[in-house]
């Protein structure tokens, strides 16, 4: 059985390591990928690029989002509140704070010098940038001018829901109790199913996506959904057992909800689609398949490093330490390595594994100088 104690789960830590190690290669894939826009795209793009993509991009963020509930769940005995409120603040608000003004910047200089939006000047751009007054590009302001978190914005919502729990921890105790042996897992899935589906049918349409915190109403639904979800999985012994025994048919339950997703993409039920606009009872099936394949995923890769990634090693020792700044080097490096290499004009696959690799060494090479004083390791929200 699996024991809500002090031992550390290795697992969560690896799905951590994996999940932020899977957004590298997603966001080198938005370089390349046709259709879908980006802060610079390649000059060679590929159509079949996206089902490849979609295979992950519709729960790669929700997975972060239950294995940081998670991991708050299983360690918020071991503080007070205003003890966790204070390490949450110190590392997602101080990095946030330190990644929009700086890590962040590079990545809308070079996508407004692509769109020959701007001249060549990169201090001068800058100090229009962190200017929440200035007059340049005011096409492309939000209420705090052109200051933006870009990536980062997993940050501020991660923070927003972690103070949430935090607060509301004696609730959610006692509400994990009163589930422990009275829900079975079965069950659980299917209504956190039917919340995803009432979630998309009411929000989606009137809130799309925007990662601006305060107008998101749709990814708030779902992601809050998912980080109580992933706080009351974590305390239900039988919850995980059960995911963990199951994974197989979660595995399942999962490919047949993409497979679903890519043949619809690709004009495969046309009488379907034809009716998605008129027909109730279509959005539900739609939205049945959507949510099935969302959660399969999460319960899919958790049961599986629940059943095999159960021990330490040296390198999940580095990426415990390491994973927050490379969470906030890699997108910037993907960007400003890749505007580089674009004259070049490599073959596709050349500029991939060069891409790939000198974002790999510029996290490797920044962490390193990171680490090494007091102030950077605040700023990068280390201990």
């Amino acid at each position: 059985m699996t024991q809500i104690d002090n031992t550390r789960r290795y697992d969560v830590d690896w799905l951590r390591t994996l999940a932020f190690s899977l957004l590298i290669l997603y966001h080198i894939g938005m370089y390349y990928v046709q259709d879908w826009g980006w802060h610079i795209k390649s000059d060679n793009t590929f159509r079949w690029l996206q089902e490849v993509m979609i295979l992950t991009n519709t729960w790669r963020m929700s997975l972060l989002f239950f294995i940081s509930a998670m991991a708050l769940s299983l360690v918020i005995k071991r503080y007070s509140v205003s003890e966790l409120l204070k390490l949450r603040s110190n590392r997602l608000l101080i990095p946030l704070l330190f990644g929009m003004f700086v890590v962040v910047f590079p990545q809308v200089y070079i996508e407004a010098i692509s769109q020959g939006l701007i001249e060549p000047g990169f201090f001068a751009f800058w100090v229009e940038y962190v200017n929440p007054n200035t007059s340049l590009l005011t096409e492309h302001h939000s209420s705090i001018g052109l200051l933006t978190w870009n990536h980062l914005w997993f940050l501020p919502y991660l923070w927003v829901y972690s103070v949430i729990a935090i607060l509301s921890h004696s609730v959610l105790n006692r509400f994990a109790d009163v589930l422990k042996g009275r829900l079975p897992f079965a069950l659980t899935f299917v209504l956190l199913c039917a919340s995803l589906i009432s979630l998309w049918l009411w929000l989606a349409r009137s809130y799309p996506v925007t990662h601006g915190l305060t107008d998101d109403w749709y990814n708030h639904g779902k992601y809050l959904l998912v980080f109580v979800a992933g706080y009351l999985f974590a305390r239900i012994d039988a919850w995980w057992d059960f995911v963990i025994a199951n994974r197989r048919w979660f595995l399942l339950v999962a490919i047949i909800g993409y497979s679903f997703i890519v043949a619809d993409r690709n004009g495969g039920f046309p009488w379907l689609a034809s009716q998605y606009e008129t027909s109730t009872t279509v959005k539900l099936v739609y939205g049945a398949f959507f949510s099935a394949n969302h959660w399969a995923w999460i319960f899919t890769v958790v049961g599986f490093a629940g059943a095999y990634l159960t021990k330490s090693s040296p390198v999940l020792e580095y990426a415990n330490k390491a994973i927050l700044p490379w969470y906030m080097f890699h997108q910037t490096a993907i960007v400003v390595i890749a505007w580089y290499l674009k004259p070049s004009a490599l073959p596709a696959m050349l500029e991939f594994s060069l891409i790939l690799c000198m974002t790999v060494l510029v996290c490797f090479l920044g962490y390193e100088m990171v680490k090494r004083t007091t102030i950077t390791r605040w700023l990068f929200g280390l201990k």
